[in-house]
């Protein structure tokens, strides 16, 4: 194997001419210089320097290496000189997927961080929801995947529902609606609880409801719904039939300000994520607490090996300073 070390000598001496002129060059001493180029020798199998008089002259074979030694050498240069911008974060790329709610609230205040802090950063954003975004990540076509998972049953989740599934209604916060090892091989960045919340028209009878009292699912049993798109919507119906009843769906659509507009404009109620409201500016519409509680957690996902590069690493801690002021459930 050429060493790039080897390299460098054997153009040293090929410029001043002899082991003692290019130990001097290098801050060596001859008996170094000899070494090396006895190793170089071994490694390539042919003679590349011979005596002439009292200094040395390349061989043909010699004369071929360091030719392209300058190119390999340079490059090397460049080579680490790029990766030391990245290590030091004055260069870098950072693959992020986000689903819409936390594109339009977490993601923007940490990447306006991120370029603060470290403006030679680059970061693309896609947006993907649950399992899609965590198979992004697993088949490398990103870095960070910010993703979610429900500790309940979901009950009318407009958007960013998981895919349908046997809702569970357990009575402890921890449970989750699939087993504990579903990100087992990934690096985990818990971010913040999501809780969601009823949303009603104003002039609804539960919007005279004081702010710290709560409503039950079973509460909004005879209202129309407004609920998402159709796998959404098989879940918001075994939610609601597990609490007794079934809901009729008047209107369905994956948009957040739809579903608000909708609400809004009194055609019905719907169930969405605190942080879905806080990406869009409600009128009209007035939110309920959900007893019992239904949440879910957002966390940040990368690979164990990403973990270590110093943008992934850079990025996953403004999500997490995002979250902390986000003012959302810890």
């Amino acid at each position: 194997m050429i060493e790039a070390r080897h390299l460098r000598v054997l153009r040293a001496v090929a410029a001043t001419g002899s082991f003692s002129a290019a130990g001097r060059e290098l801050g060596c001493t001859q008996p170094a210089v000899s070494q090396q180029m006895k190793a170089l020798e071994a490694s390539v199998g042919t003679p590349l320097l011979v005596r002439s008089g009292r200094g040395m002259r390349l061989t043909q074979a010699g004369e071929a290496l360091v030719r392209h030694a300058a190119g390999i050498l340079s490059g090397l240069t460049a080579a680490e000189e790029e990766v030391a911008a990245i290590a030091g974060l004055r260069a870098g790329r950072v693959r992020l997927v986000s689903f819409p709610s936390g594109s339009s609230t977490l993601v923007p205040t940490a990447l306006a961080a991120l370029r603060a802090a470290h403006p030679g950063t680059r970061v693309s954003l896609e947006e993907a929801e649950p399992p899609q975004s965590v198979r992004l990540l697993r088949e490398g076509d990103c870095d960070i995947a910010l993703a979610f998972r429900y500790e309940r049953a979901t009950p009318g989740v407009a958007h960013e529902a998981r895919p349908a599934e046997a809702p569970k209604v357990g009575p402890g916060p921890a449970d989750r609606d699939c087993g504990d090892d579903e990100w087992d091989d990934l690096v985990v960045r818990p971010l913040l609880t999501d809780r969601l919340v009823a949303l009603v028209p104003e002039r609804h009878r539960l919007a005279r409801t004081g702010s710290s009292d709560a409503v039950a699912i079973a509460d909004l049993a005879a209202e129309p719904w407004i609920a998402g798109c159709p796998r959404c919507r098989g879940q918001l119906v075994q939610v609601c039939e597990s609490a007794g009843f079934t809901p009729r769906i008047d209107f369905a659509t994956d948009d957040y300000p739809a579903v608000v507009g909708l609400v809004g404009a009194g055609l019905g109620v719907a169930v969405l994520p605190q942080l879905a409201i806080d990406s869009v500016r409600p009128r009209g519409v007035r939110a309920l607490t959900l007893e019992p509680a239904v949440r879910r957690e957002i966390v940040a996902l990368t690979l164990p090996d990403l973990a270590h590069v110093p943008a992934v690493t850079a990025t996953l801690e403004q999500l997490g300073r995002a979250a902390a002021s986000s003012g959302e459930v810890r």
